[in-house]
């Protein structure tokens, strides 16, 4: 049986805006549009609850529905209460490493090895200015031991199989004095979210 599809809004981090273009993009859904929160956000993690709050009344009554394409990502909770509050689903999942990887997988991989730099994509792209530059390190190279001292290695979850993200991501490891490791996630997480929603 046919059916219309609701016009749906994804609001997502930026850190997610290629991956999510790149699914939209796959499935050819016409019926969904994405606007994005600045993915360094993350470095304020408590403006992001009332950023999301802005953005979702900005936009209500021109959707059917708005979804949230983050994770907790550091705001203990207080992200979920707004979502509550404006009745918005999000996917599931502490961060993007999480539902990249699967919870039951990043599981894993956190008991394995609790000192891990989780990497993904985003992050492996941009990790100079993300990391390097935007906590000072290039400045103070005495606050590396700080930051990293606990880490024992990076993983790096790519989203695509890319040679030079790869070497990107490796690179990023020798900076940070650590093991290196790398696992494809692809995906399949917000595939199955945004499946089950709006497909």
């Amino acid at each position: 049986m046919e059916h219309s599809h609701p016009k749906t809004l994804l609001i997502a981090c930026g850190a997610l805006a290629e991956e999510t273009l790149a699914v939209l993009d796959e499935k050819k859904w016409q019926h969904i549009e994405i606007t994005c929160l600045p993915a360094k956000l993350h470095n304020s993690p408590t403006l992001i609850p009332e950023a999301m709050r802005q953005k979702i009344r900005e936009n209500k009554t021109e959707f059917d529905q708005i979804l949230a394409l983050y994770g907790d990502c550091g705001t203990g909770g207080l992200l979920d209460n707004v979502l509550r509050e404006e009745g918005v689903e999000r996917i599931s999942g502490a961060h993007c490493y999480e539902f990249f990887a699967s919870s039951e997988v990043f599981k894993q991989y956190a008991e394995a090895e609790p000192g891990t730099f989780y990497l993904t994509d985003y992050l492996a792209r941009h990790f100079d200015r993300l990391i390097i530059r935007d906590l000072g390190i290039d400045r103070h190279p005495e606050l590396l031991p700080l930051y990293f001292g606990n880490y024992k290695k990076v993983l790096y979850l790519s989203q695509t199989e890319n040679v030079e993200l790869q070497a990107k991501a490796k690179a990023a490891a020798e900076k940070l004095s650590l093991e290196y490791e790398y696992r494809f996630t692809g995906l399949s997480g917000l595939e199955n979210f945004l499946e089950d929603k709006v497909g």
